[in-house]
């Protein structure tokens, strides 16, 4: 394939929860209905940080690819596993692709903060890959994440397996998003580079991507269609006014503490009455009243611009 076809726009999707902390699972089928009714969607990105797959069972994770996949029809479902040693997370992945998702997103273990061997890095990717037989995407962490940005040597020998489809590249600094792409050009043209920086998307689609991964596809998703398609076209002036809007409402939700950005935009969907509550799994406390002020306060001028 093609980075083109391995590409496209992907909502990276939250996943409702009652107060008691289950699965909401009539909301989750609504929440994936109301992003896919955006026809520039090419997919759905589950399980992931948005997702809050880290707080789920691995049943729990391969009950949400088996809705998304009644839901999505023939449109493509990425299955993110985070697992912190590889055996974990095939089995993950394993267990998603039964249930119904066509490749695997793997996220860095959240001890890499801290430091990993290359060689670890690169067993991990070669292992689940391996064990699945399924296209592998990579996930490029920010250069604010600590450790879990990989470095050009890390990711040129993660794009030596064969299995790797595309690259959800969320660096969040323009530079180092040209860096993975220019390396991923070099090397394998047939990866696609995602532009995933949720403030950045218009100077990264500017440079170049072969589509996204954000979850404000989960709140907007139309404004993340319309931007790309307005790159591509040449309209600059409309994307450029998008920008403005979604850098506002970016800014908000990815604000540190940044695993809170689940919840901030649990809280602007319960609001929208596109999900019954807001509620996250316990230890995620719920969004103040003056934090979600701000959040809609922001987030009305994107609404005004969906086409």
């Amino acid at each position: 394939m093609s980075a083109a076809e391995n590409g496209g726009l992907f909502a990276a999707t939250i996943c409702p929860m009652t107060e008691e902390g289950a699965l909401d699972r009539a909301s989750l089928e609504r929440h994936f209905a109301t992003v896919l009714s955006d026809p520039g969607q090419a997919g759905l990105l589950l399980n992931g940080h948005a997702g809050e797959g880290i707080h789920m069972s691995r049943a729990e994770q391969a009950e949400v690819v088996r809705i998304a996949r009644d839901v999505a029809g023939g449109r493509r479902i990425l299955a993110a596993v985070s697992g912190e040693n590889t055996a974990f997370a095939a089995a993950d992945a394993q267990a998603a692709l039964d249930a119904g998702a066509d490749a695997v997103m793997v996220f860095a273990p959240f001890s890499w903060a801290l430091g990993a061997d290359p060689r670890a890095i690169v067993a991990h990717h070669e292992g689940i890959a391996a064990a699945t037989g399924a296209p592998v995407y990579l996930f490029q962490g920010s250069v604010g994440s600590f450790k879990l940005a990989y470095t050009p040597d890390v990711l040129r020998r993660l794009l030596e397996i064969d299995s790797v489809a595309g690259i959800k590249e969320g660096s969040w600094e323009t530079k180092s998003y040209e860096v993975t792409r220019r390396i991923a050009r070099e090397m394998r043209p047939d990866v696609a580079v995602m532009a995933s920086g949720d403030e950045h998307l218009f100077p990264c689609f500017m440079i170049g991507s072969d589509g996204s991964a954000v979850s404000l596809s989960a709140l907007v998703p139309e404004l993340i269609t319309a931007l790309d398609a307005h790159v591509r076209e040449g309209r600059i002036a409309p994307a450029q006014e998008i920008h403005a809007a979604l850098f506002g409402l970016a800014r908000l939700i990815y604000a540190a503490p940044g695993h809170m950005a689940a919840a901030r935009l649990k809280a602007c969907l319960a609001e929208l009455g596109r999900i019954d509550t807001p509620a996250c799994r316990a230890p995620t406390p719920r969004i103040e009243s003056d934090e979600l002020d701000a959040l809609m306060t922001a987030l009305r001028p994107c609404l005004e611009l969906i086409p």
